[in-house]
């Protein structure tokens, strides 16, 4: 009735042009993508979030910009996607703190994870990995555990903040190997890597792609990952598991997901676009090469992931006894 009415107004030369606007409108995008990634540069996420958005942005034939928004353990960046306008030019790397730890960690969160986000796809899972700095003498995981009950308290084990998937790996680890250490938070990956590599710590529980680097300029040991089996990147690292530590296992990942009420067209293209890449095998030699190992699924499956994960790491919260503000 309404397109009717506009070309009844309009004269017959008119109505083309007036009614090309509102198809152009509605295309999608016509600008610029922003992918919040909630972590700092430098680190896993950004990595993994580069390394996608730059083979997505030939599909869309926009720029993707991302936008690093630390702090909180992600929940600065989660909020900021939660408020934004549902049109699909802002998205946020989700992540297994975001929407996974952080329902479970935080008493007052300022968003809710389900209700307040459109899941597009889950992009990569990714192994943690045990390093230590090149002072500390263990070269296994049951070296490591003898070293630290020989030294007290006298050990630092950094994470990338309380409550991180690295956090919550080292309290597992603590509880299942009955040791005592204490923990240093940092404000993400990046500056807790440059610590251990510096000595003022001692180890850490982090992502493969933001240690690859290090391990690779040998300035830091790799001691195992704590994926159920072995990582692709890693072949010759035996896993926690083998490492005398049955069952034990810690994996983050990352998504993409939009604030709630994105039109399910424009969803359903991110998605392809996202599928694209993910299938691209430069993209999934980089993935592989960082760690990290590509995982694309449907909103829908995605949505129920997410679900799991929240349920599956409340757990975890719970059994660490961590929790914050």
């Amino acid at each position: 009735m309404k397109k009717t009415m506009i070309q009844a107004a309009c004269g017959a030369a008119l109505a083309t042009l007036v009614c090309a606007a509102p198809a152009s409108a509605q295309s999608f995008p016509q600008r610029p993508i922003t992918l919040v990634v909630p972590h700092s540069a430098g680190g896993t996420s950004d990595i993994l979030a580069r390394t996608v958005a730059s083979e997505v942005s030939k599909s869309l034939g926009q720029n993707i910009i991302v936008d690093n928004k630390g702090g909180a353990n992600g929940s600065i960046a989660a909020k900021t996607v939660a408020t934004a306008e549902p049109n699909g030019y802002t998205l946020l790397l989700a992540t297994a703190s975001t929407h996974g730890i952080n329902p479970a960690l935080y008493k007052n969160l300022q968003y809710d994870a389900v209700k307040d986000f459109t899941p597009v796809t889950l992009l990569a899972t990714v192994p943690n990995v045990l390093v230590v700095n090149k002072q500390v003498k263990a070269t296994n995981v049951q070296e490591l555990i003898a070293e630290i009950k020989a030294n007290g308290n006298a050990f630092n084990m950094a994470s990338a903040g309380a409550g991180t998937p690295g956090h919550l790996a080292g309290e597992m680890f603590k509880q299942r190997a009955g040791l005592d250490f204490v923990h240093v938070p940092y404000k993400g990956g990046s500056p807790a890597l440059a610590d251990l590599i510096g000595g003022q710590v001692q180890f850490l529980f982090t992502t493969i792609p933001g240690a690859m680097p290090h391990i690779k300029a040998d300035t830091l040991r790799a001691l195992a990952v704590t994926s159920p089996r072995r990582s692709p990147a890693l072949p010759d690292l035996p896993t926690m598991a083998e490492s005398g530590l049955p069952g034990f296992q810690a994996i983050s990942w990352h998504g993409i997901v939009a604030p709630a009420g994105t039109p399910a067209a424009t969803v359903d293209l991110l998605n392809q676009a996202f599928a694209k890449a993910l299938a691209s095998p430069e993209v999934r030699q980089r993935l592989m090469e960082e760690g990290a190992e590509a995982a694309n699924l449907g909103k829908d499956e995605f949505g129920a992931f997410i679900q799991s994960e929240i349920a599956a790491w409340a757990e975890a919260v719970k059994a660490s006894g961590a929790s914050a503000n």
